[in-house]
């Protein structure tokens, strides 16, 4: 009696796959989520955070609010309420800015920010369901704001239409940034994260604030790579980014993006997994589907990790299906150079060998090798562009 075969365990939705990951904060959150799902990620931070008890500007916005309490707040994140709050007892005023905010109305804009305004003792008046800043805006200027003073709390990126509203409106408005977003100190890994975007080795890149996209885009002009950068975005990555105020400064430069429906990091994630499949490539050859995705191929839905050089040379196959390429274009993708065509002999068995011995590569004598296109069924998905994964101490 034969033993039970067991069925090979799912392929991963994100498994060869390299992500590039520019945040700064939740970074390793976000990174160990795409890596459950199979990715390969690249972390290349392109802002920092100053942190909030060093920041003199906020200190200083927060004495100004001591000293003339607001007659609104608006609390827009849970962390940044409460770290401004726990800054303010560094500076020796936390007990003096939570007298002054409880003078005022309190408009939380999510459960978040409002489960941390009542975790600091005070109350809110109102909070909307959508989580929306337009909405808050809008509930305020039903409620009239002429003359009065309002303080809001920002969430890492400005809100220039809310606050220009708030004023065309008659009110004084006091922006709170609870975090200010820089440069990182070390420019290395995201100039390194560039360079892998353009090289071709990143299939998708994730951005969680909008910061982050304009400081991507300017050290990128800094390196005269901008115009390069923006067109590899646009033709060649899957860019993700967490909602709309985060996408806003890659669609002034016409780079589409995905979104979530939720701004949330765990949406974005899944919003990644179900836009992965339009990524890969599949390819009916000899009997089998083959998968071509980022830096590893399926066959027949099990996953197959190739080195570079293999996936190079099968890339340049799968361009044009059933087409013959010939040993000296297939040369000319192998790392080193050289004339020397036995290389692309031992490459090519190689790469049989890592496909798992099916023969999906045919050779043609004296001419060169060919993939073995069933031409009678139809192939899925975009050329293939694909990356390779990075080492570990990108991450």
């Amino acid at each position: 009696m034969s033993a039970p075969t067991t069925a090979a365990a799912p392929v991963p939705p994100l498994a060869g796959f390299t992500v590039g990951v520019t945040a700064a904060r939740r970074a390793e959150e976000l990174g160990t989520m795409l890596e459950r799902r199979g990715a390969c990620v690249q972390h290349g931070p392109s802002i920092r955070i100053v942190p909030l008890a060093d920041d003199a500007d906020l200190e200083r916005r927060t004495r100004d609010l001591i000293a003339r309490p607001p007659d609104i707040t608006v609390a827009t994140t849970g962390i940044g309420f409460r770290g401004w709050i726990e800054a303010a007892d560094g500076w020796g005023v936390g007990e003096a800015l939570l007298d002054a905010l409880g003078r005022s109305q309190v408009l939380a804009r999510g459960p978040k920010a409002r489960g941390q305004i009542r975790a600091s003792g005070l109350t809110e008046v109102w909070s909307p369901a959508s989580e929306s800043s337009a909405e808050v805006l809008d509930h305020l200027l039903e409620e009239g704001v002429d003359g009065r003073r309002i303080a809001v709390q920002l969430h890492g990126e400005p809100l220039p239409d809310v606050v220009e509203a708030l004023e065309l409106a008659g009110a004084e408005v006091v922006q709170v940034p609870v975090y200010r977003w820089v440069q990182p100190e070390n420019l290395s890994p995201m100039d390194r994260l560039t360079d892998t975007v353009l090289a071709g080795g990143i299939d998708v890149l994730t951005f969680t604030s909008a910061p982050a996209a304009a400081s991507l885009l300017a050290r990128a002009a800094e390196r005269g790579l901008r115009d390069d950068l923006i067109t590899a975005l646009r033709m060649k990555v899957l860019v993700v980014c967490v909602g709309p105020v985060t996408a806003a400064p890659l669609e002034a430069v016409d780079i589409p993006t995905v979104q979530p429906p939720r701004s949330r990091l765990g949406a974005m994630v899944r919003t990644l997994e179900s836009e992965a499949p339009s990524l890969a490539r599949r390819l009916p050859i000899a009997g089998h589907t083959l998968e071509l995705r980022g830096h590893a191929v399926l066959v027949d839905g099990e996953l197959k990790a190739l080195p570079p050089t293999g996936m190079a040379l099968l890339r340049v196959l799968a361009r044009r299906p059933g087409r013959v390429v010939s040993r000296a274009d297939l040369l000319a993708v192998l790392p080193g150079g050289g004339d020397d065509e036995h290389a692309v002999e031992t490459a090519m068995a190689r790469l049989r060998s890592g496909l798992g011995g099916a023969k999906l590569i045919q050779t043609v004598v004296k001419r060169g090798y060919r993939l073995a296109l069933d031409p009678t069924l139809p192939t899925v998905g975009p050329s293939p562009i694909g990356g390779h994964c990075v080492s570990g101490e990108d991450r």
